[in-house]
């Protein structure tokens, strides 16, 4: 049985994300075997389009990785993003595309702080689940946010059909906000200032 003492937790310095390739892509595949809207979606999902291209856009980012010796078990990756509203195209598995019952990242507030931050992924592999490990990534995480002074609210998005995640985040003090793409996603916040 893994012991969570024997797995080594470091936030990337270096740049170096590679490292988290196959875990993003395994969290792409477990998040198409949960989804029960759109999980043909996921096909299309995977390090190269979700991960590497969001750190590569957003003003600022982190990756904390855990590992087992030198494997990679599982890792948390946040970014900070200036919202903007979506404005289309709608992605084409949409049905109906875009109405006024479908929102899309950002809830519709009269307005959005200039930046917020989203925790983007979570994910270990099954014999490292239940240790705590995500616990600790995850507050790990949300210490990184609240040290940008201009950081008061945090989104976290999650697939559907991931109601184990959904929940944990909800026990974290974060609130439902809005379905994304008509239930496609689940949007949840927390202010932290």
């Amino acid at each position: 049985m893994k012991n969570a003492k024997d797995v080594a937790v470091e936030i990337v310095r270096d740049g170096n994300i590679e490292q988290c390739r196959e875990l993003c892509n395994e969290l792409m595949a477990f998040q198409k075997s949960k989804a029960v809207i759109a999980p043909d979606a996921f096909d299309w999902m995977n390090f190269d389009t979700r991960m590497k291209k969001s750190c590569e856009s957003a003003p600022a980012s982190q990756v904390i990785v855990a590992r087992d010796g030198d494997v990679p078990v599982g890792y948390v990756f946040s970014t900070l993003q200036k919202p903007e509203r979506d404005k289309g195209p709608y992605p084409a598995w949409l049905s109906g595309g875009k109405d006024k019952e479908t929102l899309g990242f950002y809830p519709d507030w009269e307005e959005l702080p200039p930046r917020i931050g989203c925790l983007s992924n979570i994910y270990f592999r099954d014999e490292y689940r239940g240790m705590g490990l995500g616990s600790r990534l995850f507050g790990m995480a949300m210490d990184w946010f609240w040290s940008f002074p201009d950081i008061s609210l945090v989104f976290i998005y999650v697939s559907n059909g991931n109601d184990a995640a959904f929940d944990f985040y909800l026990g974290q003090g974060f609130t439902f906000s809005h379905d994304v793409y008509g239930g496609f996603i689940k949007a949840v916040y927390r202010f932290i200032r």
